[in-house]
C-alpha cells in the first residue's frame, strides 16, 4: 500500500467520545519500515493495521533491543490537525537507537511516517474536547540473532489509537508512593532512553502501590538512595515560591519532551527553574507537586507517602502554579493560543 490513504468525505469512528479512557482502540492503518544493519530505513509504507510476524529469534524478542516514543494529534474545530513537537519525538528515538546500537530513522522520516499515520487515521482524531490520538511509534531488532550482538534487521511501526485522560480523573491530584528499595534505574544504565525494558522493571513496585490505592510509584536514585528521579513513565516538578524544581537529567532519567516544554514554558511565564539534584525533604516541604508525560500531560500530586507518612498538598485541589502550567500547555496544544514558540505542526 502507498503511503498515502485517500478518503471521501470524513465520518467520525463510531464510539463513545465522551467516555475515553487511556485504553487501545484498534483503528484502520499502521506504518511500517523495515532496514538491515549497516544500511538506511527506505520505502515506509502504511498498511492495514493488524498482527505482525517476528521469528522467535528476533533481537526485540531475546535481547530486549527496542524503543518506543509517544505523542498526540488534536483535532480543532476549524478540522485541522495538530502535532506537538514531532521533531523531538523523532530525535529522542535517533539518541535512544546510538545507545541500543540500532539503526534508526531520520528525523525527516520519522515526522513523515507520522503524519501518514495520523492522516490515514483521521476518522479517530477525537472531536475537539474529547481526547486526542495517541501516537506509539517502536523500533525493534526483528532479524534473527541467535548470539548476544545487535541485529541484523530493524522495523520502525507506528500505531495509533484515540484516547482520553491517563488517570482516570483527570486533572485531580493523584496519591504517590516513594519506592525505597526498587530503583528504576542505574548510572550508565538505560534510564535516559526510551527503550522497552525501562517500562517493564517498573511494573511490580507500581503494582504493588497501586493495590495499595496509590495512583503510582515516584522513585530515588539507586547509589543514594535520597535524590528523586522520576514516577514511572512521568518526570517530577515540585513548586516552592516562585521557583520551580526539576531533577536534572544526569543519565538515569528520560529527558521527557512535556518537561522540556513546561520548562520553557514556566520561564516564559517569569518563573526561575531549577534543574538540580532534590531529595525527599525538598519534595515534602513543597508548596505543589505535580507530574508531566506525553500520556499524563500535567497532573497534580495530591499526596506523597514516604515511609508510612503522608504529606498532602494544598486543600482545594489544583494548585495555581499547576493550574497555569496545565492551562498554557494544553491550549498551544490544542491550537487555542498563539505558537509563538513554533512547537505546533498543522497537518492540514
Amino acid at each position: 500500500m502507498s503511503s498515502t490513504v485517500s478518503h471521501g468525505p470524513l465520518a467520525l469512528a463510531d464510539i463513545d467520545w465522551d467516555n475515553l479512557g487511556f485504553t487501545f482502540v484498534p483503528t484502520d492503518y499502521m506504518y511500517v519500515m523495515k532496514c538491515d544493519d549497516g544500511e538506511n530505513f527506505t520505502n515506509g509504507e502504511l498498511q492495514r493495521f493488524g498482527n505482525i510476524e517476528l521469528s522467535p529469534c528476533a533481537g526485540v524478542l531475546n535481547y530486549g533491543q527496542g524503543l518506543l516514543e509517544g505523542l498526540k494529534a488534536y483535532k480543532t474545530e476549524d478540522g485541522n490537525i495538530l502535532l506537538f513537537r514531532p521533531g523531538e519525538n523523532g530525535m529522542r528515538l535517533r539518541l535512544g537507537a546510538e545507545r541500543m546500537c540500532m539503526a534508526s530513522p531520520s528525523v525527516d522520516q520519522f515526522v513523515k511516517a507520522v503524519k501518514d499515520t495520523v492522516l490515514a487515521n483521521e476518522k479517530w482524531i477525537p472531536p475537539p474536547g474529547k481526547g486526542s490520538l495517541y501516537i506509539r511509534p517502536l523500533l525493534m531488532g526483528s532479524g534473527s540473532m541467535l548470539s548476544l550482538a545487535p541485529g541484523l534487521e530493524y522495523t520502525f511501526l507506528i500505531y495509533v489509537t484515540p484516547v482520553g485522560n491517563y488517570f482516570k480523573d483527570g486533572l485531580s491530584p493523584i496519591d504517590l508512593m516513594v519506592e525505597t528499595e526498587t530503583h528504576r534505574a542505574t548510572p550508565g544504565g538505560t534510564g535516559c532512553v526510551k527503550t522497552i525494558g525501562n517500562y517493564a522493571a517498573v511494573m511490580k513496585a507500581q503494582r504493588a502501590a497501586k493495590a495499595k490505592g496509590y495512583s503510582d510509584v515516584l522513585y530515588l536514585d539507586s547509589v543514594h538512595k535520597k535524590y528523586l528521579e522520576e514516577v514511572s513513565s512521568c518526570n517530577l516538578f515540585i513548586v516552592k515560591g516562585n521557583v520551580i524544581s526539576t531533577p536534572a537529567t544526569e543519565g538515569t532519567i528520560l529527558p521527557g519532551i512535556t518537561r522540556k516544554s513546561i520548562i520553557a514554558l514556566a520561564r516564559g511565564l517569569k518563573f526561575q527553574v531549577e534543574e538540580q539534584r532534590l531529595t525527599v525533604d525538598e519534595l515534602l516541604d513543597a508548596d505543589e507537586v505535580f507530574v508531566t508525560g506525553t500520556a499524563v500531560v500535567l497532573s497534580p500530586v495530591g499526596s506523597i507517602t514516604y515511609f508510612g507518612k503522608r504529606i498532602s498538598y494544598g486543600t482545594s485541589g489544583v494548585g495555581a502554579v499547576t493550574q497555569q502550567l496545565y492551562t498554557a500547555l494544553t491550549r498551544l496544544q490544542m491550537g487555542l493560543a498563539e505558537d509563538s514558540m513554533d512547537w505546533i505542526v498543522k497537518l492540514k
